[in-house]
C-alpha cells in the first residue's frame, strides 16, 4: 500500500482515471446507497479529482470514518496481518459484546499480540464495579478462544479510560504497526481519532497520507517512528440487529446516556414487547422480577402472553413502535428462541444490538425470545 508522498502522487493522478472509479481509493463508484462503499453523490462527479464521499472527508475533515466490508473481504484482510508484525487492537461494544466481538479472530492474527479494548463502558450504571466487568470480558474473550495481552475498558465518546489504552499500546507495541479491528458501530473511528489526537504527532500530514493506495483496505496513519495505526474497514455482522433495522431505528437502538434498569415484576404467561422490533415471553416459572438493559429510547410494553399475538397484528407501527409499520417490511420476520434459565443460576439473556435481560431470581424460568430470523439470542453470566 502507497504511503506519504507516493499516496499524494496516486491522489492528483486522477486525470488518467476513468470517471467510474475513485482516484483516492480505487473503489467502484455509485451513486445510490449513501452507507455503501464508493459512494458519490451526483454533483461531486465534476469535481476534480474525482472521489468517493469517504476519501473526500477524510481528505478535508481528517475524518477516518471505517467503510463497511462483507465478511469474506473482511477476513481476507484479517488473515494478511499474520504475516505482519503488528500489535492488533480489537475494539468491541460492551452494549453488544457476543455481537461485536470477532469470531475466530487468533486464527487470521497468527502470533501476533492482541489488545482487546472494550468500548462504551459509559452506558454502564455509574454503580457498576469495572473490575468485575473487566474480569467478566476476560473470561468471556478467553471462552471464545481469543488470547489477549490485555483487556482496557475505555470510551472513547467520553474520553474516560484512554489513558489506560495509550499505556497499553506503549507496553505492547515494541516497535510495531498498530491493526485496528471491529465491527460496525462499535465506536472504532472515535477511538481511530482519539488515537491520532493522542498518540500520532503527525496531524499536518493525514489529509494525504490517510488515503489507502489502489485498494479499498485499509487506512495507513503514519507515527513519527515510521510505523503506521492501520485503520481496518468495519465488518458487518447479520447477526446484530443493528444491521438489520431501517437506519431511522438506529436512534432507538444505541444508547448515547447511561442505560437506567427497568425491572419488570411478572408472572409466568406475561410479555413484554420491544416497540416492533422483538418479543419476549415469561412461559413457566415462580413469580420473579426481569431486568433490562436497552436504550431508554426503546419503548416496553407488557402484556399477557395470550394477548400478545392479538396485540402485535393489531398495534404494530403504532402503539408497539419503532419501526413504523412501513419500515416493518424491511426488517426479517421473527424467529422463536426458546430458552431454559438454570435454578441457581446468574443469568442474562442477550439480544444483539437490543441489549439484555437480567433473570433476577435463582428458581430458573422457560422463556421465548421472538427477533429477526438471524439475530444472535442467547443465555450468559450475567455482565452486571
Amino acid at each position: 500500500m502507497a504511503q506519504g508522498g507516493q499516496e499524494v502522487t496516486d491522489i492528483h493522478s486522477s486525470a488518467n482515471q476513468e470517471k467510474d472509479s475513485c482516484a483516492g481509493c480505487g473503489i467502484a463508484l455509485q451513486t445510490e446507497t449513501a452507507d455503501k462503499p464508493g459512494y458519490i453523490p451526483q454533483a461531486a462527479l465534476e469535481r476534480e479529482p474525482v472521489i468517493c464521499q469517504r476519501c473526500f472527508r477524510i481528505k478535508n475533515y481528517n475524518d477516518a470514518s471505517s467503510v463497511t466490508v462483507d465478511q469474506d473481504e473482511f477476513l481476507r484482510l484479517l488473515g494478511s496481518i499474520a504475516a505482519t508484525k503488528s500489535l492488533v487492537v480489537h475494539i468491541v461494544d460492551l452494549f453488544d459484546f457476543e455481537g461485536s466481538l470477532i469470531s475466530g479472530l487468533q486464527r487470521f492474527v497468527g502470533n501476533n499480540p492482541v489488545l482487546l479494548v472494550v468500548n462504551k463502558t459509559d452506558l454502564l450504571p455509574k454503580s457498576v464495579n469495572l473490575n468485575r466487568i473487566r474480569n467478566w470480558v476476560q473470561q468471556k474473550a478467553k471462552e471464545a478462544g481469543l488470547r489477549t495481552v490485555d483487556v482496557v475498558l475505555c470510551s472513547a465518546m467520553r474520553g474516560s479510560g484512554f489513558d489506560h489504552v495509550l499505556e497499553a499500546l506503549d507496553e505492547f507495541r515494541n516497535g510495531r504497526d498498530i491493526y485496528v479491528v471491529g465491527a460496525t458501530n462499535v465506536g472504532k473511528s472515535t477511538l481511530i481519532n482519539r488515537l491520532i489526537r493522542d498518540y500520532s504527532d503527525l496531524e499536518r500530514e493525514l489529509t494525504t497520507s490517510r488515503y489507502p493506495g489502489t485498494t479499498l483496505d485499509a487506512v495507513h496513519i503514519p507515527l513519527e517512528d515510521g510505523k503506521s495505526i492501520i485503520d481496518t474497514p468495519g465488518i458487518v455482522y447479520p447477526s446484530r440487529l443493528t444491521e438489520l433495522v431501517p437506519r431511522r431505528v438506529l436512534q432507538s437502538l444505541l444508547p448515547e446516556k447511561p442505560l437506567k434498569p427497568l425491572v419488570y415484576q411478572l408472572n409466568e404467561r406475561q410479555s413484554l414487547f420491544f416497540g416492533a422490533i422483538a418479543r419476549f415471553d415469561f412461559v413457566a416459572g415462580a413469580p420473579q422480577s426481569f431486568t433490562v438493559y436497552s436504550s431508554p429510547a426503546m419503548k416496553v410494553h407488557r402484556t399477557k402472553l395470550e394477548r400478545a399475538d392479538e396485540l402485535y397484528a393489531e398495534h404494530k407501527g403504532e402503539l408497539l413502535a419503532p419501526p413504523s409499520l412501513a419500515e416493518l417490511d424491511e426488517i426479517p420476520a421473527w424467529t422463536r428462541h426458546s430458552l431454559r434459565i438454570p435454578r441457581g443460576s446468574d443469568t442474562d439473556i442477550f439480544i444483539s444490538g437490543l441489549g439484555w435481560i437480567h433473570a433476577n431470581s435463582s428458581q430458573g424460568a422457560e422463556v421465548d425470545v421472538y427477533a429477526p430470523k438471524g439475530v444472535k439470542v442467547l443465555l450468559r453470566d450475567a455482565l452486571v
